[in-house]
């Protein structure tokens, strides 16, 4: 008696395990999971957390130009101030940058502490 050979494509291989991903319970939500899923609230998370970076960009940008943008005309008013002008670009400018960089840092951690606080919490 012979023994009819099987094909490869008939045999089926059973495969048992852990289920890979659970469904979450009702009324459980993850924010994180939102994102990582690329879910529209996990993207909304994301783009809210990128118009706050934006605002406080746009604020630092805002006192920048006020700050330094009348600046040619002040100097071109004075054309024999040469010293003023480096006095002032050297030494007066130095310290509100310094002051402006200090703050957008902070400002931008903040807003990154509160978008991770909002996001593990819950």
């Amino acid at each position: 008696m012979t023994v009819p050979h099987q094909d490869p494509a008939e045999r089926r291989v059973v495969v048992t395990g852990p289920a890979r991903r659970t469904r979450r319970a009702s009324g459980y939500y993850r924010p994180r999971t939102e994102i990582d899923e690329q879910t529209t609230l996990g993207h909304t998370y994301v783009r809210s957390l990128m118009r706050s970076q934006l605002r406080a960009a746009l604020a630092v940008f805002a006192v920048l130009t006020l700050l330094v943008g009348p600046l040619p005309l002040l100097f071109a008013a004075m054309p024999d101030a040469r010293r003023l002008e480096w006095a002032v670009l050297g030494f007066c400018l130095y310290a509100p940058l310094v002051l402006l960089a200090r703050w957008y840092v902070r400002r931008a951690e903040r807003n990154e502490r509160d978008f991770v606080r909002l996001v593990e919490d819950r």
